[in-house]
């Protein structure tokens, strides 16, 4: 299928996005005499201008989240004074952020009484479960469709273990996560992170330390796939060290400056394989490393935002003092979701990349492909290089909502509510490499598109992705994604 071909069949999908919108809005004749009180409440709400006092902010449910942690998401304060038409605005935004705060399966802003000019509020919130000890399973493959394709589900290139997790520790929504893998490679993890370390709950920390081996190593990048050296013996052999300063001095603007300690040694095989795999030939490396990430959420839902901005940029040095290393990477992801009806959204995404100097050896030039970042329907290619820019059009629409419950007659009701959502897009890249040698894609315009659905989890901010996408190469599948903070 050609180009134009592709592009005419996503449209089409677009425009059926636009027919279901207009087809879902069926006007029902009702009788309006039930409900005249209710609408002329309403009505007298939204014009009330007159002001209130908050008199009271009480948070329910909080069984072990400390309720100044909630109280800092909330965007009004116990004695401040507020127009009443203005308080629905502000309650929504109140339900949005500590949604946001990922502690939440519920949240429920709400006024509970009125008393002359005096507001009393409730937060109603369920919280999660924060104890994950949970056996370790994960494909060692950039995606799903590599390793099942590509690899042909082979579960020699799977790692697996224990993992322990626990979030909310102390109860000021801390995490910390230790994980004992083995099976692709061997690793050690551990990482504690508390975003609130101080009495102003601006301040925090995170410490992390990895510790991992493998015996088999992507060396280098063939007609833009992953070439892979393994044997019996380990490959290769990694430790990394960091430190980490948390800043967030109100609610939509974080902070992060981070201090690292890298060191990896690789088998001498892999050096006469590609020379160029570490800077001079060398197999063992050492070097420090500094970054620095500004983050800005302004969305309903960051997981899986309906309207609102999200956006990062960070800047990343390697090697300080004479060492072996010698990157300087400056980045950026911007989210920007917008309504087009109630259930309709146009879904913005870019993303771009930089690396100084140029010349930089095979370990610094992954671009796309290797992470989050990649062109859907290129998942089975990677974009090697020291530049590129990408950007995604998706528009995506509703279709319907439901809950599954545990039968009525379990002890303990649990409850897990999904949304489903029709999509079609198209992503735009282009990536520059000053040694492209036989890549299919490096220093070329990409273009790709895609028609699919998502599956949401809110309570755990889990999205399951169906796609079936076209590339320029001629190719298409079905491709499988999972977005997860697990």
């Amino acid at each position: 299928m050609n180009f134009c071909k592709r592009i005419i069949l996503v449209w089409i999908c677009s425009c059926l996005y636009m027919f279901a919108s207009a087809q879902a809005y069926q006007p029902v004749q009702q009788d309006t005499t039930g409900i005249s009180a209710l609408l002329n409440s309403i009505t007298k709400s939204e014009n009330d201008t007159s002001l209130v006092l908050i008199a009271d902010v009480s948070v329910h449910g909080n069984k072990k989240t400390k309720p100044y942690i909630v109280d800092r998401e909330i965007p009004f304060k116990q004695g401040q004074y507020i127009r009443y038409n203005e308080l629905k605005q502000l309650l929504t935004l109140a339900q949005q952020q500590v949604t946001n705060t990922a502690l939440f399966t519920t949240v429920a802003a709400y006024i509970y009484k009125r008393q002359n000019d005096l507001v009393f509020i409730n937060i109603d919130v369920k919280e999660r479960w924060y104890l994950f000890p949970l056996p370790y399973f994960k494909l060692v493959d950039r995606n799903f469709n590599q390793w099942w394709v590509e690899q042909k589900a082979s579960l020699n290139r799977t790692n697996y273990g224990i993992k322990f997790m626990q979030n909310n520790v102390s109860g000021r929504n801390d995490k910390l996560a230790i994980n004992l893998i083995s099976g692709y490679s061997n690793q050690v993890q551990a990482k504690y992170e508390q975003p609130f370390a101080d009495n102003s709950l601006k301040r925090g920390f995170s410490v992390a330390f990895n510790f991992s081996r493998q015996r088999e190593l992507n060396f280098r990048t063939d007609q833009s796939k992953q070439a892979f050296y393994k044997q019996d013996k380990f490959v290769m052999q990694g430790i990394r060290a960091e430190v980490a300063y948390l800043y967030r001095p109100a609610i939509k603007t974080r902070h992060s400056l981070k201090l690292a300690y890298v060191n990896n040694r690789i088998n001498d095989t892999i050096i006469q394989l590609n020379p160029n795999y570490y800077p001079g030939s060398k197999s063992l490396i050492s070097y420090p490393e500094l970054s620095y990430t500004v983050q800005y959420f302004n969305a309903d839902y960051n997981a899986y935002p309906t309207k609102g901005f999200i956006a990062d940029a960070s800047i990343i040095r390697k090697g300080f003092f004479n060492s072996a290393m010698n990157l300087t990477q400056l980045q950026y992801h911007t989210n920007y979701t917008v309504p087009v009806t109630k259930k309709m959204q146009l879904y913005l995404q870019s993303s771009g990349i930089i690396k100084f100097p140029f010349d930089q050896p095979f370990v610094n030039q992954q671009l796309f492909g290797y992470g989050d970042a990649y062109l859907r329907g290129l998942e089975y290619y990677v974009t090697d290089g020291v530049a590129g820019i990408m950007s995604r059009v998706t528009f995506r629409r509703e279709i319907f909502s439901t809950t599954l419950r545990t039968p009525p007659e379990t002890k303990k009701t649990i409850s897990i509510p999904l949304r489903f959502f029709i999509k079609a897009g198209e992503d735009l890249g282009y990536t520059y490499s000053k040694t492209p040698g036989n890549s299919l894609l490096s220093n070329k315009f990409l273009y790709t598109e895609c028609f699919g659905v998502d599956v949401v989890i809110p309570s755990y901010d889990i999205v399951l992705k169906f796609e079936y996408s076209f590339n320029q190469l001629g190719g298409n599948g079905l491709f499988f994604h999972v977005r997860t903070d697990f």
